[in-house]
């Protein structure tokens, strides 16, 4: 796609960004998020799994404590300090209800304006398909902000004191069907950073563009600084609830 980006609307203080593993948010979302906290925006990331399944070398229970911290150290790189795991199985993420409760359990505890997720189509583009737990994560995301907001879905949220919330929009990065675009240029360094913290699993992937942070995000986000009209950007696709 080579058509031209929209700035995104950043009119918002709050966000509560869900991913399906350690390091989906650091390929390019964390650049933006660097941004976002720079302006003083809050925050907080809400993984499903702990990426215990991520690197072939090293045993599950030993990965997913590994993970964790890389995750951790990534969100602090680019100014959020609250990560949380839902403690799924990773690789075999299913989308469903308990799936569906828990981010709207996360949504209606943390009350943000906006809620950022990564793409849950089922390809990338031509050629590349998307993850199964992606998918199933990014799907759920839209229909628990959703649920989120009406207080008869999940009525035992009720009873543990939580409130409806109503999320003004999904910002689904990296997605192929973006329409708009977050200017990364003064905040690809901070996301270099992120995805750097990311050691062990670098290491464990190997060689190539993938295990290569600078060039990875340097090349995917001039490609969306050309639509944009910046040197560096993040591509997202906007829907409005």
């Amino acid at each position: 796609m080579t058509e031209p980006l929209v700035p995104l609307d950043e009119s918002w203080s709050t966000a509560l960004a869900f991913a399906a593993h350690p390091d989906d948010l650091e390929y390019g979302t964390a650049s933006a998020v660097a941004r976002w906290t720079s302006q003083g925006k809050r925050v907080v990331y809400c993984l499903a799994t702990s990426g215990e399944a991520g690197i072939d070398a090293i045993d599950p229970a030993v990965a997913g404590p590994l993970r964790e911290a890389e995750e951790r150290a990534g969100a602090a790189a680019v100014g959020v300090d609250l990560v949380e795991f839902l403690g799924y199985p990773d690789g075999v993420l299913e989308y469903g209800l308990p799936l569906r409760r828990d981010i709207a359990r996360a949504i209606r505890r943390h009350r943000p304006d906006v809620v950022v997720t990564g793409n849950y189509h089922d390809r990338w583009g031509p050629g590349a398909p998307n993850q199964a737990d992606h998918i199933a994560l990014g799907r759920a995301v839209l229909d628990g902000a959703r649920d989120a907001g009406n207080r008869w879905i999940f009525r035992e949220l009720l009873d543990e004191g939580l409130d409806p919330w109503q999320v003004r929009q999904i910002i689904v990065t990296n997605s192929p069907e973006s329409t708009h675009g977050v200017d990364t240029t003064d905040f690809l360094d901070q996301g270099v950073a992120s995805l750097e913290a990311h050691a062990e699993y670098l290491r464990g992937i190997g060689p190539g563009d993938m295990a290569s942070p600078r060039e990875f995000l340097e090349s995917s986000g001039a490609e969306t600084g050309l639509r944009l009209g910046v040197r560096f950007a993040v591509p997202a696709e906007v829907i409005v609830l």
